[in-house]
């Protein structure tokens, strides 16, 4: 009995307590960006510092940034500013690795015509007769890639669990992908619960609307 107790409680504070440990830290971690001000620029309250500040100072800075770069980037010479910034910092040692580096990851995610996973779908892996899930990231191959693999392959991103921002990235001939019925939203959900929340069944009501809900649209077929 107590047991069952002890595993009820777990599934209701186990969830709880993560939540608040990744607010604490995403809170902490913006609170500090009220350090890039002077010292003399930090608002104080009786000379002690103003808990959530930080949050406030870095959803300011993420709006400026954002209608300025976007301002700028509509006209020619705005483009060619921003271009020459980015040229400029990926010519700095190490920095312009890392700064290249998180460009090519945010760019897909964040822009507006971007989109990190076009297509869930299933194939064999690690070995023929295992099925896992895998997401469509580009549908076309290039440079040396393209050379290496004549044919229509696909880039697919296997998530790892339960953590799935690690995993493995193939290139994947399109005869042996298999496109699932299911959006992106609920592939994830499926592979980070570990097979415990499948995607609901057509039925009423909530669970009619999510099955039912917007699908991405086929990936094209843009190899030769």
């Amino acid at each position: 009995m107590i047991k069952k107790f002890i595993l009820a409680g777990l599934l209701v504070l186990v969830p709880i307590g993560v939540t608040v440990w990744v607010l604490h830290f995403l809170i902490t971690t913006l609170d500090q960006s009220i350090l890039l001000l002077p010292e003399l620029w930090r608002p104080t309250w009786h000379g002690s510092k103003i808990p959530g500040l930080g949050v406030v100072f870095a959803f300011l800075l993420v709006v400026i940034t954002g209608a300025i770069a976007s301002t700028v980037g509509k006209n020619v010479i705005g483009k060619q500013i921003l271009n020459w910034w980015s040229e400029t910092l990926q010519r700095i040692p190490v920095v312009g690795a890392i700064y290249k580096s998180v460009k090519q990851i945010s760019d897909p995610v964040l822009s507006d015509s971007g989109q990190a996973f076009r297509k869930a779908v299933l194939i064999e892996f690690p070995r023929a007769g295992l099925k896992t899930i895998a997401f469509v990231t580009t549908t076309t191959l290039h440079g040396e890639m393209a050379k290496r693999l004549p044919g229509d392959y696909l880039t697919l991103y296997v998530p790892t669990v339960p953590v799935p921002t690690s995993g493995y990235m193939l290139l994947v001939h399109r005869s042996q992908v298999e496109e699932l019925d299911m959006t992106v939203e609920q592939a994830l959900k499926y592979v980070i619960s570990l097979g415990v929340a499948p995607p609901p069944v057509l039925t009423t009501g909530e669970l009619a609307r999510w099955a039912n809900g917007p699908k991405p649209p086929d990936f094209p077929n843009t190899n030769p």
